[in-house]
């Protein structure tokens, strides 16, 4: 996902994605430690674009750009 996708997005969307997200990196790290996740480097990852995501909303904020 790269933050040019992302800056096309309403705030209600990245909200949505923001949440997706989260529940997802929640999984990975419940299956790093049982020793479950064969890739830990996806955790990186969506930790990465849970930031991108971050970003986005925050400046679509300054901006002034309502939900």
């Amino acid at each position: 996902m790269s933050y040019q996708e992302l800056v096309k997005k309403s705030i209600k969307e990245l909200k949505e994605q923001l949440a997706e997200l989260k529940a997802e990196l929640f999984s990975l790290r419940f299956k790093n430690a049982t020793r479950q996740l064969q890739s830990t480097h996806k955790i990186d990852s969506v930790k990465k674009d849970i930031a991108r995501v971050l970003t986005a909303i925050n400046k679509k904020q300054a901006e002034g750009e309502q939900e």
